[in-house]
């Protein structure tokens, strides 16, 4: 107990020296307790002393730890008390230091801060005093002379202060008193006073009761028996030439090093004045492990290791005997002072843990709170925090080797995401000592990458008359982000493809990117397109970046060439053509004309005559489809000849389709039109005169077309609001969206054979299609106008003619064309009559004469039969 007891006491030293220097820091709090408070004894309000409010507790997660390494205390989270959570003893604490302060670290978080608090354990009177042995027994010569003093063994008393050790008393006795001796250390050690001169014949043995008592409030005692047996003869002490040796040893001394010499002398001769030396009887083991006393010179030597760190004094007790009978002892201390060396390296220690740090944190932001120390003193106690010169982290100051780490310059996860920064604590000792700590700090990610495509335009080619759903491309876009900020989200951008949204178009998985087709594509109506493509992460806010996907759409031979003349075959009945007997061979009969809705090879057409009546007597060009005669037409032929006309085109697989042309063959036909341009070439009076009434004609349609449409145009605006056979608002029909919609007319002058088509509307619209037919045969010419088609077969290809045709093509453009009730054509050049629009009816002109120029062709017919 008494080893212990010096630990504790040297402990106890050196916290008290380390609380010293941290009560000179502003803003520390200090409270004050007994020891032995009951378990959830309140401290004081630490919410209150701090400036926190109890919410703060929770949210800023406060904690209490202790430098004594016991958890001696925590703080009631509903309250802000800081409790008592342990049994407190300030002895075993504190030992016997005056003062006694447990120095606490209050860090609370989101800021990290580190508060320091004191709470000083005041002692209260739990120990009695009590002697190391509860029985004393001294021999004392009765030759002794009054007044010798005999040191007895202290009482121990762990209690400090007016509750330790006080005074002694002892039994009623007339030979002996009791006086109290104070040592250095502030010890209190009984001597035994001889006060009179003892008769060892009268009484032999003399038995007291000694009683140590402590100042407390009440008072506590321990006692010890003394039995001194009275002997004869040897009547001198032996007696030290210092009652007090002090020496300073360093503390890296080696072992066997002498630390002192003492010496005794004693003025009885022979045994009675031989020395032994020995410490004292209750030497702790600790000492005796340390050091060492030769018996025959009272020179001490050194043991074991000295540790300045562990105990910096020792106080020893000598006791030198001689050999009489009964033996005397002689009593000095010897006060041995451990000299420091700089033998311990500095510790850094981590105050809290390191949190992860976002990567756009501001210079300062603090990361973790570390403390360093070092257990030696002076210079070789001053610890210097050092960081690499290149860190990114800086240390700040804060109280007594208390250090706040902080960001110092900017942070990039994507560079680094996790820092181990190196601290090193060097002290000033020399030489110096120091020592290294890793510290891991984790870099979290901030959404500040947007997603990039591996490519900013992709192109893809597509067939025509894919699956519907089959997959058209893959994009990707990756991040540099993690987690949540990486995970990338593909969408569709909305946008108009022909006027009608994308998406009804193609769609994306979000996951992949994978872009997959809502239907079967159609070269026909719609050759190429584009998606824009958007990747997205989840970020808060997201980040997104954009790609440009062209589809363009290959065309496949999946459209059979349509014929649109004859007329009549292409509605499904025979074409009935007149030629006359007389015609020579190479006359043109008719011609066959066809087009495809594919484009390229696919679109190349042929022509062949595959069965007829007779086929010595007709022939078809294979490029042009004109049906001419091989030979002159003799009486022997027949008067109706049937041909089957196969047209094909030069797409795999080869799509084709038939025309039935039946010819007649009669007497008295005028003589055929052999080429009108021919027939124009040739100066005539007939021919001017056509050509006077065609001007005067194309004057009178002009006006009257200009009085109609002004007409018209007021007539359907007061009818607007109801419903009209003639005219409807283009408002109310989906077909008339875009009022500058381009009208393509052509005129085709090749041959006997005349036919106008017109084509009106976009590519998603209806077309509306106008054909003349002219035949050679009659005088008359008709002119029809059809319905639009509910089919897409004239969409784009009816504005190309026939590659068999060349320079037979008479294209006007940026015209819109329309019929109206009052069976006028309307031409308009930009609108369709202000939103009016109107539906084309059929209708018949009967012309005697040649054929006008093509370019009035619309405007010089007389209006005379309307079906």
């Amino acid at each position: 107990f008494r080893k212990g007891c010096r630990n504790w006491r040297w402990l106890a030293l050196w916290w008290h020296h380390f609380f010293l220097l941290w009560s000179t820091i502003d803003g520390q709090t200090r409270y004050s307790i007994t020891e032995e408070l009951k378990q959830g004894s309140v401290v004081g309000n630490l919410a209150k002393d701090l400036g926190l409010g109890l919410s703060e507790i929770f949210d800023r997660k406060l904690h209490v730890a202790s430098e004594a390494g016991e958890q001696y205390f925590s703080v009631d989270a509903g309250k802000g008390e800081l409790v008592v959570n342990d049994r407190i003893d300030r002895e075993a604490l504190c030992g016997q230091s005056a003062s006694c302060v447990l120095p606490l670290q209050v860090v609370i978080e989101d800021p990290l801060q580190l508060f320091r608090v004191e709470v000083d354990i005041q002692d209260i009177n739990d120990n009695a005093p009590r002697f190391p042995s509860n029985e004393i027994t001294l021999e004392i010569a009765e030759s002794t002379v009054v007044g010798v003093h005999f040191p007895l063994e202290s009482a121990i008393d762990p209690d400090v202060g007016s509750n330790s050790l006080k005074s002694y008393t002892l039994s009623k006795d007339e030979c002996f008193t009791i006086r109290v001796k104070e040592v250095a250390g502030g010890r209190k050690v009984p001597e035994l006073i001889l006060a009179k001169v003892l008769d060892r014949e009268k009484k032999a043995v003399h038995k007291l009761l000694l009683t140590a008592l402590d100042g407390g409030s009440p008072v506590r005692s321990g006692t010890a028996q003394i039995t001194i047996s009275v002997l004869d003869i040897n009547d001198n002490v032996p007696a030290f030439e210092k009652t007090s040796y002090k020496v300073s040893v360093s503390e890296n001394a080696v072992e066997g090093a002498l630390i002192v010499q003492t010496k005794a002398t004693d003025m009885d001769d022979g045994q009675n004045g031989e020395i032994e030396y020995s410490f004292g009887a209750h030497t702790s083991d600790a000492m005796m492990s340390t050091f060492i006393i030769d018996h025959i010179s009272g020179t001490i030597f050194l043991k074991g290791k000295l540790d300045f760190e562990a105990n910096a004094n020792y106080e020893l007790d000598i006791s030198a005997k001689d050999k009489g009978i009964p033996r005397m002892e002689g009593h000095c201390t010897v006060h041995v002072e451990v000299i420091d060396v700089n033998d311990n390296a500095p510790e850094i220690i981590l105050t809290s843990h390191p949190k992860p740090v976002r990567e756009d944190s501001p210079n300062g932001t603090v990361v973790a709170l570390i403390s360093a120390r070092d257990l030696d003193s002076g210079d070789n106690g001053k610890v210097r925090l050092q960081l690499p010169k290149t860190s990114q982290f800086a240390l700040k100051p804060s109280f007594s080797h208390n250090y706040a780490l902080v960001t110092s310059g900017p942070l990039d996860r994507e560079k680094v995401s996790e820092y181990n920064i190196e601290i090193t604590a060097t002290d000033s000792g020399s030489p110096p000592l120091s020592s290294r700590k890793i510290i891991p700090v984790t870099i979290t990610d901030v959404n500040d990458n947007a997603p990039v495509f591996t490519q900013k335009t992709y192109h893809v080619y597509l067939k025509e008359n894919g699956v519907p759903g089959a997959i058209l491309y893959s994009v990707s876009a990756s991040d540099l982000d993690f987690g949540e900020n990486a995970k990338v989200s593909y969408s569709i951008l909305d946008s108009k493809v022909q006027d009608v949204s994308v998406s009804s178009y193609v769609y994306i998985n979000s996951d992949n990117g994978s872009i997959y087709s809502m239907h079967s594509f159609d070269y026909e109506k719609l050759k190429v397109f584009q998606i824009q493509v958007q990747a997205k992460d989840q970020g808060s806010p997201s980040l997104s970046s954009n790609a440009t996907v062209h589809v363009f759409i290959l065309d496949q031979n999946d459209n059979a060439p349509a014929v649109i003349y004859p007329s009549s075959a292409a509605m499904g009945s025979l074409s009935h053509q007149r030629m006359p007997r007389s015609a020579k061979a190479g006359h043109l009969v008719t011609k066959v004309t066809a087009v495809d809705a594919d484009s390229g090879h696919n679109a190349w057409l042929s022509y062949r005559l595959a069965e007829a009546t007779d086929a010595s007597l007709f022939t078809v060009n294979l490029y042009t489809g004109e049906v001419r005669t091989k030979r002159a037409v003799s009486e022997q032929d027949d008067s109706s000849q049937r041909l089957l006309i196969e047209i094909k085109d030069d797409g795999e697989p080869i799509q084709s389709s038939t025309v039935t042309v039946s010819i007649i063959l009669e007497d008295g036909l005028h003589e055929p039109i052999l080429d009108l341009r021919h027939k124009a070439a040739e100066p005539s009076k007939k021919t001017g005169r056509i050509t006077l009434y065609l001007i005067l004609s194309l004057a009178s349609v002009s006006v009257l077309s200009l009085l109609t449409f002004f007409i018209l145009a007021v007539k359907c605006i007061r009818n607007s609001r109801s419903s009209s056979t003639c005219c409807m608002r283009r408002t109310d029909s989906d077909d008339y969206k875009n009022p500058n919609r381009n009208l393509q007319i052509q005129l085709n002058t090749d041959g006997p054979i005349k036919y106008v088509e017109v084509l009106g509307g976009d590519m998603l619209s209806q077309s509306q299609s106008f054909r003349s037919c002219m035949s050679p045969m009659s005088e008359y010419s008709d002119f029809t106008l059809i319905k639009p088609s509910s089919t897409t077969d004239f969409k784009e290809v009816i504005s190309v003619l026939d590659a068999s045709l060349p320079d037979s093509t008479w294209t006007f453009e940026s015209q819109q064309v329309s019929l109206c009730a009052g069976s006028i054509i309307c031409i308009s050049l930009s609108y369709w009559m202000r939103g009016q629009c109107c539906e084309p009816i059929a209708w018949e002109a009967v012309q005697r004469d040649l054929l006008p120029p093509p370019s009035i062709l619309l405007t010089v017919d007389a209006f005379k039969h309307w079906d």
